[in-house]
C-alpha cells in the first residue's frame, strides 16, 4: 500500500475531498515523525507503538572494497506491533519453524 493509497482510503470512507483526505494523512505522518524527532513515545492501543532506539557507533565494512568503515552512533525509529495485530497477521497463532541447534540458520 503506497501513501496515495491510504489517502484514497481516507477519502472513501468519509465525505472528503481528496484534499482533505491528503491533510489527514500528512497530519498523521507529520505527528508521528514529530514525535520521534523530540524523542517521544507514540502508543497506539490496538496497533503498535513507535519509538526511537540508540545505536552504538560501530566498525563496518565495505561490501565492495572490503575497507573498514567508522559508523557513528545514531539515533533509528523502530516500531513494535501491538499483541493484537500480530495476532490478526498471524489468526491460526502461527510460530516460526523450531530452531535446529545442530544446523544454524544461514545468513
Amino acid at each position: 500500500m503506497t501513501k496515495a493509497d491510504l489517502v484514497d482510503k481516507v477519502t472513501a470512507i468519509g465525505d472528503l475531498t481528496r484534499r482533505d483526505g491528503e491533510v489527514i494523512v500528512d497530519t498523521l505522518f507529520e505527528s508521528v515523525i514529530g514525535a520521534l524527532k523530540a524523542g517521544d513515545k507514540i502508543e497506539i492501543r490496538g496497533f503498535g507503538s513507535f519509538r526511537t532506539r540508540q545505536r552504538n557507533a560501530r566498525t563496518g565494512r565495505n561490501p565492495k572494497t572490503g575497507a573498514k568503515v567508522d559508523v557513528p552512533a545514531k539515533r533509528v525509529p523502530f516500531f513494535k506491533p501491538s499483541k493484537e495485530l500480530r495476532d490478526l497477521v498471524n489468526p491460526n497463532g502461527a510460530k516460526s519453524a523450531p530452531i535446529d541447534s545442530h544446523h544454524p540458520p544461514a545468513m
